[in-house]
């Protein structure tokens, strides 16, 4: 494939699971019509909640999964590949894995990541994230052969760890996903940034479909849904509503970053001395 139509769907999760079912099929159904091969949605799909005992009793193991048997059933419906930011998927003794899916145009799961890097910490204005304390990370990154190229997985939190996006870009990927639920503050400070800086080391376009507004749970999250060339050009900025961001991305454009910058083929390995 020498072009690829996709489109992130922006988000403002509530607390009922079938709820945002029906509204993310919805905005599949609106996507597929517009042209999209590849629709891509951001973490937390299934619903966001703040109370870990009522998180953990929505939750539920994979094969059970409500969200992901309505959204395979989409997949295959349209013909299209779909990513699932993230469900939390629950893997017994009360921890949670959060992990992302990537289903085929025949419905089936390509591939699934789990969130490897967790967000601890405790933000002014009373803001406190402790994801440790109910999930389980991850300790595999995934990179996905589909007809349109490799695909790196992640989420969120993982945008700070530029080493994971390297060893993607040095394994061939020219697309990352980061499915993400961005706090406002440090959405504000970071998102933009971090974004277009993981686009440039690797030479990929990212692919960031991101949670919005204000949740019922008393959260904030930013927006600002990003597609960003390997340039690092923003080619779709979600804004601050739910929505949807569409753009045709020019796979070729991958290697013609990577020729005019070579940073990928440059990588040495250094020795540390302190002194």
């Amino acid at each position: 494939m020498e072009t690829l139509v996709i489109a992130l769907l922006q988000l403002t999760t509530s607390k009922d699971v079938s709820e945002n079912i029906a509204t993310v099929l919805v905005m599949i159904d609106e996507a597929a019509k517009g042209g999209a091969q590849f629709i891509l949605t951001p973490e937390n799909t299934d619903f966001m909640e703040q109370d870990s005992t009522k998180t953990l009793q929505k939750s539920c193991a994979q094969v059970d999964e409500p969200c992901l048997k309505a959204f395979q059933a989409a997949a295959k419906k349209h013909a299209i590949w779909l990513l699932i930011g993230s469900l939390k998927i629950n893997l017994g003794n009360d921890r949670l894995a959060n992990r992302s899916f990537l289903i085929s145009p025949d419905g089936k799961i390509k591939a699934h990541y789990d969130k490897t890097h967790l967000f601890d910490v405790d933000l002014e204005g009373g803001e406190s994230y402790r994801e440790s304390a109910l999930f389980t990370a991850g300790d595999e990154a995934i990179l996905v052969e589909t007809p349109f190229g490799k695909i790196g997985m992640s989420i969120c939190y993982d945008l700070r760890f530029p080493y994971l996006y390297r060893l993607y870009a040095m394994h061939g990927a020219n697309i990352l996903t980061i499915p993400a639920a961005f706090t406002r503050t440090t959405g504000i400070a970071h998102w933009h940034t971090l974004l277009k800086a993981r686009a440039i080391e690797t030479g990929c376009f990212v692919l960031a479909p991101a949670q919005c507004g204000n949740h019922a749970t008393g959260r904030s999250t930013y927006g600002h849904s990003l597609i960003v060339s390997p340039w690092g050009d923003i080619l779709g900025d979600g804004g601050e509503t739910t929505g949807i961001t569409f753009a045709n991305l020019d796979l070729a454009y991958c290697n013609k970053a990577r020729q005019t910058v070579p940073s990928l083929k440059h990588t040495r390995k250094l020795e540390l001395k302190i002194l």
